[in-house]
């Protein structure tokens, strides 16, 4: 049986799960692919980017147009100081991802030798020119590198823009939380990846999208949701996946046991004092940000009402990229759901 997931990427054979690549639909990534273009697809953690983004590298191989893999930046964390070893990094972590997800007649050649800041440059070149079909590449955690890393590597990417798709990726993908203005620091202002064709973003899921997921679970196992418990998800989480499916992962499987009793309202107000005591992963690292002057500043401010002084419209944006707020319509910036609201600001009181 399927439960609700609240850790890493989904599995739909193991967890409940919506049909990844339509929360992509309205942007129609396909005909950014199908056009050879570079993009960035940026949402604050734990929102789906990985799942969705994994499914759509699946579709693509599976439709034998492309060669598509996801692969992830993270292994360069921690490594700011020296440019070739995060490559190096790096590119052990992609092989062992292309390892697992790609047939061995679509893998890579062996990495070729390069000097330091050319490396990821130069395996890319490799594996386009041996690929029997356009590469079409999700470059995942990319906000994992810091500095002249990042730079570098996005320098590399840049470079490698115009001998497309013959000697380079035909499409890619950069996936983080952060916008892309932030990949101008340290670059005088610019940017050094200045070929993305657009920045898209993975909204939180509508109220037809939450409803669709937790009845997943009543089809397989005939446990009810009542109409006030779904509406009460919704209120509490605004729609945040993460939330939605630890809320409900509480209820079913803490809470009410037994699959012949409906998950109410109260269940999820239950829930939800839960998670906010636990201080699980998602909860605890929204916390943490709390430390940082820019973002504590301009909460602070918000819950008391008063103008944030001092904040800079970078400050306002950060808040918003990692999804500790958001921008509603005739009202400014706004906590992002209630839970997040309690969350702060118990911190703030507690003195963090």
């Amino acid at each position: 049986m399927r439960f609700f997931n609240t850790a890493g990427p989904n599995d739909p054979a193991r967890h409940y799960t919506l049909p990844a690549t339509r929360r992509l639909a309205e942007e129609n990534v396909m005909r950014l692919i199908e056009q050879q273009s570079y993009f960035v697809l940026h949402a604050p953690r734990q929102t789906g980017k990985t799942t969705t983004m994994t499914c759509l590298v699946r579709e693509l191989t599976e439709s034998g147009k492309y060669v598509a893999a996801l692969i992830s930046m993270e292994a360069g964390a921690g490594l700011k100081n020296d440019l070739g070893d995060a490559e190096s990094a790096i590119l052990n972590g992609w092989r062992a991802a292309i390892e697992h997800s790609l047939p061995a007649d679509l893998q890579p050649p062996p990495w070729p030798d390069a000097p330091a800041g050319h490396r990821i440059g130069s395996a890319l070149d490799d594996w386009a020119e041996s690929a029997p079909r356009p590469l079409a590449l999700v470059l995942d955690d990319i906000d994992a590198l810091e500095d002249q890393t990042l730079v570098s590597v996005l320098c590399q990417l840049r470079s490698g823009f115009n001998c497309r798709p013959e000697s380079f990726p035909a499409s890619l993908a950069l996936i983080g939380w952060r916008e892309e203005r932030n990949h101008r620091l340290m670059y005088g202002g610019r940017t050094p990846f200045n070929v993305v064709e657009r920045s898209l973003t993975l909204p939180n899921f509508t109220p037809g999208e939450m409803m669709e997921l937790l009845t997943e679970h009543t089809a397989e196992t005939g446990q009810v949701f009542t109409a006030e418990a779904l509406q009460t998800v919704f209120n509490l989480t605004q729609g945040q996946p993460w939330l939605v499916n630890a809320l409900a992962k509480v209820c079913v499987e803490e809470l009410v046991k037994d699959i012949n009793l409906p998950i109410k309202a109260e269940h999820i107000e239950q829930a939800k004092e839960i998670l906010i005591e636990r201080r699980q992963t998602h909860l605890g690292q929204l916390a943490d940000k709390l430390r940082e002057e820019r973002v504590r500043r301009v909460v602070e401010a918000m819950l008391a009402g008063e103008i944030p002084y001092g904040a800079t419209q970078d400050d306002f944006e950060h808040v918003v990229d990692l999804g500790l707020c958001r921008k509603e319509r005739g009202r400014g910036l706004e906590i992002a759901n209630p839970i997040y609201r309690e969350v702060v600001t118990s911190t703030l009181l507690g003195g963090m």
